[in-house]
């Protein structure tokens, strides 16, 4: 959470002519269109919820499909949480796994400062250690054995751009 995936996706989106698909796109889809409050907890309900009746790959099928049909060059996918969220992402040409990783504490401050979920702007440093026990947040340090790339955010934004560029340039 808050380590830097949508402002690395937004560069690539601005400087690459690139497109950009989320994970939680589809969740907040259906909690808007269910009225229900889109907080971290609600959204993982919800993503439960899908997984557990439709399949533990229900979510990376409509992200593949989002991707398999989007025209651009370059194509970020935000919001990787789970082993099986790349079952059929890796099946695309020219999949690559970037992880993007930045420390406890400079995470919480972007996300109370962000405020993109409802309940962001009042969590507490404790509560956001605890959304980290949650079952989407479980996975995610597996990625890393996978990934292709892992970028480090603890520094500045244009620190990170440096480090996206660089990967741009070993790909072409």
């Amino acid at each position: 959470m808050s380590c830097g995936k949508g402002t690395a996706a937004n560069y690539v989106v601005k400087k690459y002519n690139g497109s950009y698909h989320r994970f939680s796109t589809m969740l907040r889809d259906l909690a808007r269109r269910m009225y229900i409050e889109e907080n971290r907890d609600d959204l993982q309900k919800i993503s439960t919820f899908f997984r557990q009746n439709f399949g533990e790959d229900i979510m990376s099928k409509v992200i593949y499909n989002d991707v398999k049909d989007d025209s651009h060059e370059i194509v970020a996918v935000d919001g990787v949480r789970r082993i099986m969220d790349i079952r059929y992402l890796k099946d695309l040409p020219g999949f690559k796994l970037v992880y993007i990783e930045a420390e406890m504490k400079k995470r919480y401050e972007r996300i109370v400062k962000r405020r993109e979920n409802t309940d962001d702007a009042v969590k507490t440093f404790e509560e956001f250690r605890h959304d980290h026990e949650q079952e989407s947040e479980l996975q995610i340090k597996d990625l890393k054995k996978n990934a292709d790339f892992i970028l480090n955010n603890n520094g500045t934004t244009e620190e990170m751009y440096e480090q996206i560029d660089a990967i741009i340039r070993k790909l072409n």
